[in-house]
């Protein structure tokens, strides 16, 4: 898919990212991590911090190895060798724990997974009634105040399939919320959208940043990436060539493959 330069529809001043929310200590390392599918191998030794109300966004060029990176990040694939570790854990395999980890690392997905047959309002409480044992009533508040958190409190009745995309896309970042993760994990959460709904989504994402939500955000939003993340990171054929704060990245790309990708997709 072709890169994007939007920017959110929220004002400037309200996208600063906040650099001073790093903590010493990483919430998600990813440590020399490597990946094969069978004989390609599409992450090669990849070394990545994120700390406590970082926001840093993924970028490359399609097939760089991003969307794999963070989908690794909670073992939706299985690496081949290295570490993850998760708030000081190393990624579980499988089981309890595995779960547990899910629950606390928040995925939004390009192609929204919302169940079909669920109203927006259940699909918004399932993960808490199922995995976390909330009480009905309980779940059910929660997840009308996170509908009204993106801007959905009149669609809490309604079935995915009479939602529009953005809607959709807002569904599933309120299901995600309502796990109460630690992190969240977004793998190109604009790219199956229609222009005109994509901001509605975005402006969702910028509102988390604010506030203090540890995000991972693989994206082709470029107007997002240097506007509202705190730190850039751009793969190349399952490398992290460069990394950095997206002012200087987008500015004055240090590595020449850097310099290519982002005269491709800037406007001149």
């Amino acid at each position: 898919m072709e890169e994007t330069s939007s920017t959110p529809g929220a004002p400037a001043e309200q996208r600063e990212p906040s650099r001073a929310r790093q903590s010493s200590e990483p919430l998600i390392s990813v440590r020399g991590v490597t990946k094969f599918f069978g004989d390609f191998q599409a992450l090669k030794d990849i070394d990545l911090d994120i700390h406590r109300g970082e926001v840093v966004a993924l970028i490359g060029a399609s097939g760089s190895g991003k969307s794999t990176l963070c989908r690794c990040v909670n073992r939706l694939e299985t690496i081949t060798d290295g570490e993850i570790l998760i708030d000081g854990e190393p990624l579980p395999e499988e089981g309890k724990a595995l779960t547990a980890l899910r629950s606390d690392v928040g995925m939004v997905f390009q192609s929204f997974n919302l169940f079909p047959h669920l109203k927006a309002i259940d699909n918004v409480t399932l993960g808490p009634r199922k995995v976390r044992g909330v009480p009905k009533a309980e779940a059910e508040a929660q997840a009308r105040e996170l509908l009204e958190r993106v801007g959905l409190a009149d669609k809490a009745d309604s079935l995915p399939a009479a939602l529009s995309g953005g809607q959709q896309q807002r569904v599933a970042i309120a299901r995600a919320l309502a796990m109460k993760p630690k992190a969240l994990l977004f793998d190109e959460p604009t790219s199956a959208l229609d222009p005109e709904v994509i901001n509605e989504v975005l402006d969702v994402m910028t509102e988390l940043a604010q506030q203090g939500m540890t995000m991972l955000v693989v994206t082709h939003e470029m107007g997002f990436a240097r506007h509202v993340c705190d730190r850039v990171v751009y793969m190349d054929q399952g490398e992290i060539v460069e990394e950095g704060e997206p002012e200087a990245f987008f500015t004055a790309p240090r590595s020449d493959r850097a310099k290519a990708f982002l005269s491709k997709i800037l406007p001149h």
